[in-house]
């Protein structure tokens, strides 16, 4: 199975488990069906935004745990100012 092929799968898994909440197909106290199920696709939504961004700070600050990538980084970096400083834009 590929990638897509899984993905597709669990979307659609996740999907039908939804609507079976949200349509009352399994029995679940009132007070969960009326106000926690109606606003799970966007509690999902706002948590897996919260832990991308997560990600991406965890990812920025331990940039220079990987010293080669850092140092193709600033070598790119300077070629471009290089460049840019050649085509007469002030990029200090």
């Amino acid at each position: 199975m590929t990638r897509a092929q899984q993905t597709i799968s669990l979307a659609l898994l996740v999907t039908s488990l939804y609507l079976s909440l949200y349509l009352g197909l399994i029995p679940l106290p009132a007070v969960v069906q009326e106000e926690i199920i109606p606003v799970l696709p966007l509690w999902s939504l706002v948590t897996f935004g919260a832990w991308l961004l997560v990600r991406l700070g965890w990812g920025m600050l331990t940039f220079r745990d990987t010293p080669d990538a850092y140092a193709e980084l600033m070598e790119e970096i300077k070629l471009a100012k290089a460049d840019l400083r050649v085509k007469g834009v002030d990029v200090d």
